[in-house]
């Protein structure tokens, strides 16, 4: 599942990230790919102005528990003219069990007046 996968970011569960049954709490998480994800299309795009504009169904595999450190990973999956395309899969990192799955959450580029724009990027480049 992990081909190809850019593990970049690592967080550690704290008692304060779980929910009511003492795992991780699923809005904490989501935030965290969010923001993992809005900076890995700032990266690869070269700027600072992209919006998250959807995220396919969100698949909880399993849960992570107050200590355990997690990592996020992401693959781009589509370059648009002005979006891109990501794929995510969260896993812990002791024993790289999946915890969450999110198969496509697209990103768009914006311009200054905050309406898409063309990035320059295409696929081709990607593998280069």
């Amino acid at each position: 599942m992990s081909e190809d996968m850019k593990f970049l970011t690592r967080k550690w569960i704290k008692p304060e990230d779980l929910n009511s049954n003492g795992s991780l709490f699923g809005g904490s998480l989501l935030k965290w790919i969010d923001e993992e994800a809005a900076i890995f299309t700032i990266a690869l795009l070269k700027s600072p102005y992209v919006v998250t504009k959807a995220m396919s169904a969100i698949d909880f595999v399993s849960s992570g528990r107050s200590g355990d450190i997690i990592e996020m990973g992401m693959k781009v999956i589509k370059v648009g003219r002005t979006s891109v395309s990501l794929r995510c899969e969260v896993r812990n990192i002791m024993t790289h069990h999946t915890i969450l799955v999110i198969d496509k959450i697209t990103f768009v580029n914006l311009d200054s007046s905050g309406l898409p724009a063309p990035h320059g990027i295409s696929s081709s480049s990607l593998s280069a």
